[in-house]
């Protein structure tokens, strides 16, 4: 029983895993976060074209070889890391190749060809990063994490150039494509890929608060409740004058002990639907008085989209379609579990795609009736067994009983022998 009970614990373990990365998902909200994401690189980008020279190039405050330095060992710890751009001097070029990448990103954007420009899009982002160690700011940090999951996932999809040229070339669901034209114009419809990467996204945020709440622990100012208050006071960050609110020291010192506990379990708080809402809220008060007190609207405005990842495709999906938001021609077992619920005028069995957490305890109750059936089969198994020996048993007491009765049993005859009788 025990090694039974284990395996089943095993097996729910395994279960939940599957289902965790590998159950399809719609592509709704990492199309949202493609164009929040790709507007923040674009700006990012166009941004850096204003004083591009004194960024990149041999005239910059940090030029090619100090950059090399600093990734190579020779300045600091030594990384993987690695950009063409070191080895660029000419201006041309460099120009050339930010115009690029500017193009790039605008298509990446607006959904064109986002199988292509995807991936381009996050290979030249980090070679500007390389490139700029030194002149970084978190903006670039979130944005570049966020471009490389949604680099290989299918978030052109929906929102984007690219599923107006999928309508356009299937005639609005009449044909079908097939080959590269398939993978290059993705439909809308769940996948595993848009999963995987929405679990990489999440866990990657949560690593991010983590690592920053426990930062944040190590130090005095946000144990002491000071923390939020220099903040404030600081006139380089400052763009909303609030040190009126000096007069109020408990407050700051309340928004500083929320703000490193939120941090640091964040991780934990974010994944049960009783916690997510508020933990997700306080996400949203917290980067909203960043960019709105502290000058850092597009850091902030950046982290609560990278928060959005927690919000359900389907209530966006919702949103978008209303109540043609299920896809009823979708494969079964692709959307999830289907279950028939009735009957329509014609007595058909009418079926109805139901919502991601009772497909799951549709899933486990099935994985459970299973586990009863094989449990069923082997105890009737045993049963079998059990009455071949009880039948043996009773033939051989027979026998006994008649060579009794004639007086030719003797100690070594070979019903005595029996394994049965030994056994029992």
């Amino acid at each position: 029983m025990i090694v039974e009970s284990a395996k089943q614990v095993g097996l729910s373990w395994v279960d939940a895993w599957d289902r965790f990365w590998f159950t399809p998902r719609h592509i709704d909200t990492l199309a949202v976060l493609r164009i929040v994401t790709g507007a923040m690189l674009l700006y990012s980008h166009l941004v850096l074209a204003i004083d591009f020279s004194s960024f990149v190039g041999t005239e910059a405050w940090i030029d090619n070889e100090t950059s090399a330095w600093l990734h190579d060992g020779t300045l600091g710890e030594a990384t993987a890391a690695w950009s063409y751009l070191w080895l660029v001097d000419n201006a041309t070029f460099l120009w050339l190749n930010h115009i690029v990448t500017i193009l790039v990103t605008g298509c990446f954007l607006v959904g064109f060809l986002t199988r292509v420009t995807g991936p381009l899009a996050w290979f030249l982002q980090l070679m500007l990063v390389h490139r700029l160690l030194g002149s970084l700011f978190g903006l670039d940090q979130i944005v570049t994490y966020c471009v490389m999951y949604l680099a290989f996932a299918p978030c052109g999809a929906v929102w984007s150039v690219d599923a107006k040229l999928r309508r356009r070339l299937t005639g609005d669901g009449e044909r079908t494509l097939s080959g590269w034209k398939a993978w290059l114009f993705p439909a809308d419809k769940k996948t595993v890929s848009a999963n995987v990467a929405t679990r990489l996204l999440q866990i990657h945020l949560c690593v991010i608060y983590l690592f920053g709440g426990l930062a944040k622990a190590r130090g005095e100012l946000w144990w002491d409740g000071t923390a939020v208050w220099f903040a404030v006071a600081n006139y380089e960050y400052q763009s909303i004058d609030m040190t009126v609110l000096g007069r109020f020291p408990r407050v700051f010192t309340a928004l500083s002990h929320i703000t490193m506990f939120w941090e640091i379990f964040y991780c934990a708080l974010v994944w049960p639907r009783l916690t997510r809402g508020i933990t997700l809220a306080l996400a949203v008060a917290v980067h909203g008085g960043i960019a709105l007190f502290l000058g850092m609207i597009t850091f902030g405005a950046m982290m609560i989209a990278a928060n959005g990842i927690f919000v359900s495709p389907d209530w966006i999906r919702r949103k978008r379609l209303g109540e043609s938001a299920e896809d009823g021609h979708e494969d079964a077992s692709l959307s999830g579990v289907m279950t028939s619920l009735g009957t329509d005028s014609n007595n058909r069995t009418r079926s109805v795609a139901l919502p991601a957490d009772l497909q799951h305890r549709l899933a486990e109750l099935d994985a459970a009736e299973k586990g009863i059936q094989k449990r069923y089969a082997k105890l009737k198994r045993r049963e079998a067994k059990n009455e071949e020996r009880k039948q043996r048993l009773l033939a051989a007491r027979e026998q006994i009983k008649q060579k009794l009765i004639d007086g030719n049993l003797s100690a070594g005859d070979s019903v005595l022998r029996n394994d049965d009788l030994e056994d029992a």
